[in-house]
């Protein structure tokens, strides 16, 4: 079954949780510190999410999207604004991750296009992610969509990144379609 994207809302927090804390330990392990791992918990994720949801949604060009599938929630991802002080690009993809389950389901597919054209709707033409050195699985799959390493890196918490990125697709992109009309910051 096909996975509807949408935005997220505080209702999805505890599902968005649990994806991202199952999703870091069936990807991670081996490439992050074990005890990191280990202190992740569903609660306690859910919890944070909870009480900073309003400080993660004060910026109307951010966006925390979801992908549903029977009523629950399957994959998730976030973007806006670069957040890098020397960003290659203005748009970043925060985060994106599907449920282990859903793997090679089009879950992640369905989230990135989504993302795609939230950041060009948004004005951006080029974005960028970050993605975890030895994270074979996810290069294939940014790799496959256009996205490729630029030669940044960063270590932070243990954890060696690569930066990749992608040019938006000028055809997706308003004013390469004649159109003068912008979207609303309210998504």
């Amino acid at each position: 079954m096909t996975a509807n994207v949408r935005d997220a809302t505080i209702a999805d927090v505890a599902g968005i949780a649990r994806v991202r804390v199952e999703t870091w330990r069936a990807a991670y392990g081996g490439l992050v510190p074990p005890e990191m791992l280990e202190r992740m918990d569903i609660e306690r994720e859910t919890a944070r999410r909870m009480e900073h949801w309003d400080d993660m949604h004060a910026d109307a060009r951010c966006h925390d999207l979801v992908a549903v599938v029977d009523g629950e929630v399957v994959g998730w991802a976030m973007c806006g604004p670069a957040r890098d002080a020397e960003p290659p690009a203005t748009g970043e993809l925060y985060a994106i991750y599907a449920a282990a389950d859903r793997w090679r389901r089009g879950v992640g597919q369905a989230l990135l296009a989504e993302v795609e054209r939230r950041l060009v709707a948004d004005g951006h033409e080029r974005a960028y992610l970050w993605v975890l050195l030895g994270n074979a699985r996810a290069m294939s799959f940014y790799e496959a969509h256009g996205w490729h390493a630029d030669g940044g890196e960063k270590v932070e918490e243990g954890m060696h990144e690569r930066r990749l990125v992608r040019d938006l697709e000028p055809a997706r992109r308003p004013e390469a379609a004649g159109s003068l009309a912008r979207r609303s910051p309210l998504v």
